[in-house]
Formats: structure tokens, sequence, C-alpha cells
């Protein structure tokens, strides 16, 4: 590969690009996940409630894992998905007059 004069080149960091993952998954959901289970465990205060709260954990970070393993950035593609409309007008803009 030849240089082209004039051609600036920038490395880019692979932690500015890669996204923010927390065992193997998405960091929001994994800590809201892990809150729900702490919260779980602990107004129950029983041992079948912690053997519960640290089996829904496991297997809930066991199912985020592969969802980021399809798509890290999922999460947010099904929150952008939500926010899109079933049903838009034919109008350039919605203050256009009828």
């Amino acid at each position: 590969m030849t240089d082209v004069p004039g051609l600036n080149k920038a490395r880019i960091h692979r932690a500015l690009s890669r996204p923010t993952l927390l065992f193997g998954a998405d960091r929001e959901l994994v800590l809201v996940t892990g809150l729900a289970s702490v919260i779980l465990i602990f107004v129950i205060l029983k041992l079948y409630a912690a053997v519960l709260g640290v089996a829904i954990w496991i297997v809930v970070v066991g199912v985020l894992r592969m969802m980021a393993k399809a798509d890290p950035l999922m999460r947010a593609v099904y929150l952008r998905h939500v926010k899109y409309r079933s049903n838009y007008r034919p109008t350039s803009t919605p203050w256009r007059k009828y």
C-alpha cells in the first residue's frame, strides 16, 4: 500500500469504538438484573430466596450475553425501534397547512 501525499491517517484506539459490556453483556441490563436479584434476596431473607435470586441472575446474565454476542447494541436499537410510530403522515412537516 502506498502512502498518498496529503492524506492524513489517524489511529483509533479500540477502547473508544467498542461497546461498554459487563460480564460480556450490556452493562445497564446486568446492573439492573443484579439489583433486582439483590432486592429479592434481602426482602424475603430466606435461603430459598437467595438461591432463587442467584439462579435468576445467572440465567438472565446468560441470556443477556447471548443477546450481546448477536449484537452488542441491541438494547439501543430496540429502544429506538419502540420510539418509531407505526404510521407517518405523507407531509413534509407537521406544521404544513392543509
